[in-house]
C-alpha cells in the first residue's frame, strides 16, 4: 500500500522565511516518516498565484495535492497541517479532505499546532528555550488573530505563558483580540521599558516584517513612539525545534 503526508499550510510568498520554516518541517518528517511520500500544499490561493507569477513556482491547493497523489497512487493519507489554531484555514481544509476522500483507501488528519493543554505547555517551552530574552526585558508575541471562535487560543496562550512561570510574555493579535493597546496597557503596569518583539506566526513573512516591524505604523513604531526600546526577534515558530517536534507528534498521533 502506498502511503503519503500531505503537509498544508497557509504559505507565504517570502522566499527567505518559507526556506527556514515550511521546508525544513517538511524535511524532517520525511526523514522521521522514510516509508511515506511527503507532499506540499497551501491554503492561500492568492500565496500560490503569486508564487506562480513571481518565482515561477508550482505550488499544489489542497485539492490539487490530492489529486496528485491519488495519480501517484497514494491510497494511505495523512494530512498535517502547519496552522497554529484550528480556525478558518483548518476547516477550509477539512472541507476539501472532505469531498475527495473517496480517492483513497483511508485519510487520517493530524492537528494543528495548539490543540491540546500539552500542545500550549510544549510550544511554549519550545519558545522560551531559544528566544534568549535579556535581563527587565518584556516579550510581546504577534499572533494573526481571527474572527473564527479559535481565536480564543491567543488569551489562552498567554494565560498559560503566566501559568508556567513567564510572567515577562505579552501576546497580541494583527486581526483580533487581544490588540496592540491592550498588549500595551499590560506593558504600562509592568513597568518595563525594554520590549523584545517576536510573531507567534509560523513564518515571518508580510505581517512580521510590515505589520509588526515595519516602518510606519507597526508594532514597533507605537511602542518606539510610546517611549519603548524594542529589539525585533525575526523568527517564525517553524524555526523552532521544540515547535517542529509538536507536528512530528501530531502525525504520529494520527497514525495510531
Amino acid at each position: 500500500m502506498e502511503k503519503g503526508i500531505l503537509v498544508v499550510s497557509f504559505g507565504t510568498s517570502h522566499m527567505d522565511t518559507m526556506e527556514k520554516t515550511i521546508t525544513v518541517i517538511e524535511r524532517e518528517i520525511a526523514r522521521r516518516f522514510p516509508e511515506w511520500r511527503v507532499y506540499r500544499a497551501f491554503t492561500s490561493r492568492m500565496i500560490v498565484r503569486k508564487l506562480k507569477r513571481t518565482e515561477n513556482m508550482e505550488i499544489d491547493t489542497v485539492e490539487e495535492a490530492l489529486k496528485r497523489m491519488a495519480a501517484d497512487g497514494i491510497s494511505e493519507v495523512i494530512v498535517q497541517p502547519t496552522h497554529i489554531i484550528n480556525g478558518i484555514e483548518n476547516d477550509r481544509m477539512m472541507e476539501d479532505l472532505m469531498e475527495h476522500m473517496s480517492f483513497f483507501n483511508r485519510i487520517r488528519v493530524g492537528k494543528p499546532l495548539l490543540s491540546s493543554v500539552d500542545d500550549y505547555k510544549k510550544a511554549i517551552h519550545g519558545v522560551m528555550s531559544e528566544v534568549g530574552l535579556e535581563t527587565g526585558e518584556m516579550l510581546v508575541l504577534m499572533g494573526h488573530g481571527t474572527d473564527h471562535h479559535a481565536n480564543s487560543a491567543y488569551p489562552t496562550l498567554e494565560y498559560t505563558f503566566h501559568a508556567l512561570g513567564y510572567n515577562q510574555v505579552l501576546v497580541g493579535t494583527v486581526e483580533s483580540f487581544p490588540e496592540l493597546k491592550n498588549v500595551m496597557a499590560k506593558l504600562e503596569i509592568a513597568e518595563k521599558k525594554k520590549v523584545a518583539l517576536m510573531p507567534f506566526m509560523l513564518v515571518a513573512g508580510d505581517h512580521a516584517k510590515n505589520d509588526m516591524a515595519g516602518e510606519e505604523d507597526s508594532w514597533k513604531s507605537e511602542l518606539e513612539d510610546a517611549g519603548y526600546e524594542v529589539r525585533v526577534i525575526m523568527k517564525g515558530l517553524g524555526e523552532f525545534e521544540g515547535i517542529r517536534k509538536i507536528f512530528l507528534e501530531h502525525i504520529e498521533e494520527a497514525m495510531e
